[in-house]
């Protein structure tokens, strides 16, 4: 499971020009389920979101997790993370999970944060979705399990 995970002063994801997902000061989680995730990375990668520590303390540094700030998460699918790029000119899919797999995968990560924090917001899997966000500093970081 991979996750690109960006803090933000505040994101949202729209579909068909309707919000379904919004959030203000937390973190944007961009996710691709990959072939072979199992419970327990899917409960490893929870833990990471909510425990990663990546906003600044009284003293200025990363020393706080977003449990600790009681900031939202927003997840968002997006099997293009899991893409083979290098060689060639047009990236591989091949370790991304089939559709059904990732939905039932993405679905379990967003019940397992759901069980572990109260601010827990979605976009649409399998929708064509349209992001935004004010990325905070800019901090970003790529997180595998």
């Amino acid at each position: 499971m991979i996750a690109l995970i960006q803090r933000v002063n505040e994101a949202a994801v729209r579909v068909d020009g309707a919000v379904v997902g919004a959030i203000g000061h937390g973190l944007l989680a961009l996710v691709a389920v990959e072939r072979g995730d199992d419970a327990a990375r899917i409960e490893r990668m929870a833990d990471r979101l909510l425990a990663y520590r990546v906003f600044e303390d009284d003293r200025g540094r990363m020393n706080r997790a977003l449990r600790d700030t009681g900031g939202g998460l927003l997840l968002v699918s997006q099997f293009t993370l899991a893409a083979d790029t290098r060689s060639g000119l047009r990236p591989s899919f091949s370790g991304a999970a089939p559709p059904d797999e990732a939905e039932a995968g993405f679905n379990a990560l967003v019940a397992a944060c759901r069980a572990r924090h109260p601010r827990v917001e979605t976009g649409r899997f399998r929708a064509h979705m349209q992001v935004s966000l004010v990325n905070d500093g800019p901090v970003t970081f790529w997180l595998q399990t």
